[in-house]
């Protein structure tokens, strides 16, 4: 299976090489994409520290995540943790990196392929760049396409999940399950958006994802790929007017300080993939697996009802901090965003859609 973005990581790695054959520059940071950890492994952001599993465990799993130490993805994986020691007989832990500690997503997707990274819990955002085999992952992207957070898991949890799970194998991936992101809301420093009209001019980070950049442009605004640890300096500094993002994570990574109004419109229902390095996985013995599986669904259990409680209470606790919450007859933003379904550049999978449509239907 070809992979998109490996060829340019390679790439890229070959030229390091060859700077530092030359006795070129200063000091490096610290590697933090180092294969299978052991319990001293370190990384730069000291919060991650608190997140190593038992220094008894003899297999160290690390994992990275782009959220906070207090964030949905974290605790979930913290979850996973205390499973897998308990299932392992101690024998099997994660070390777990937020806040980007190892990279994006699509830089940590990457090294988990290459194996110079064990795990990480990522949002779909990069998975249609990943590999020609993963385009149609695109189709979960799309605007509105779950109802509610139970379709979704009905959708995720069943074949049609599975099959997208499978299409990563060969890649150097396996993926192990769909864990929740949330549904993504739109917020801004500038005014109360209402309407899709009120977009206009408006520039929005979104992931680097070809169907939610199309999406904006077709509510009217100018949309703006960036990586998540770009975002704040992004907003500070107007490079752009807003983004969007779960309630949980406006919350815990506290966007919320820099973006005075939310607006309620539920564009996207985003789950994210827990993945582990396909070699590593395949050299457990069948007792490992069955730990790591067994914990791994736990962890997904757990994530989502986090996920969903840091969604119930957080308009309460932001309003509480001054923020104005706005929301909308969904209806016309619905309406405002069904060109993206019929944009043949997205590489929508028609058949996988119409396969959701079935599945969902009332």
């Amino acid at each position: 299976m070809k992979l998109k973005r490996v060829t340019a990581v390679l790439l890229a790695g070959v030229m390091a090489m060859g700077l530092v054959a030359c006795g070129s520059g200063s000091d490096t940071a610290a590697d933090t994409t180092t294969s299978t950890s052991t319990a001293t492994d370190t990384a730069d952001d000291s919060e991650s520290s608190d997140l190593l599993g038992s220094a008894d465990a003899t297999i160290h799993l690390k994992v990275g995540t782009t959220t906070a130490p207090d964030g949905h993805y974290v605790l979930g994986l913290v979850e996973m943790q205390k499973k897998l020691e308990e299932y392992s007989n101690g024998e099997m832990t994660l070390d777990i990196y937020p806040n980007s500690a190892l990279g994006g997503e699509s830089d940590m997707m990457d090294a988990v392929s290459m194996g110079t990274q064990d795990m990480v819990l990522s949002s779909t955002g990069p998975i249609p760049d990943f590999s020609s085999a993963t385009d149609n992952w695109a189709t979960l992207d799309l605007p509105y396409l779950f109802e509610t957070a139970e379709d979704a898991y009905k959708v995720l949890d069943g074949e049609i999940g599975q099959s997208l799970l499978d299409e990563f194998q060969g890649s150097g991936i396996k993926a192990i399950g769909f864990w929740e992101n949330g549904f993504r809301e739109l917020t801004n420093n500038t005014k109360e958006v209402a309407t899709p009209a009120d977009l206009a001019g408006m520039k929005i980070r979104t992931m680097e994802n070809a169907v939610h950049m199309a999406t904006y442009t077709a509510l009217g605004a100018t949309p703006t790929a960036m990586a998540w640890g770009e975002i704040f300096s992004a907003l500070q500094q107007g490079t752009v007017d807003g983004q969007e993002n779960p309630l949980a994570i406006i919350l815990t990574a506290k966007v919320y300080e820099v973006q005075k109004y939310i607006t309620m419109i539920d564009l996207f229902y985003s789950p994210c993939v827990l993945m582990i390095n396909e070699d590593i996985y395949n050299n457990f013995t069948d007792e490992q697996k069955e730990a790591f599986d067994k914990a791994a669904e736990d962890g997904k259990v757990a994530e989502r009802q986090i996920s969903q409680e840091l969604a119930s209470s957080a308009r309460a606790t932001m309003e509480a901090e001054g923020v104005v919450f706005t929301d909308v007859n969904k209806d016309e933003w619905v309406a405002a965003v069904q060109s993206v379904y019929d944009d043949a550049s997205l590489k929508i999978d028609q058949d996988l859609l119409a396969k959701i449509k079935a599945e969902t239907a009332k």
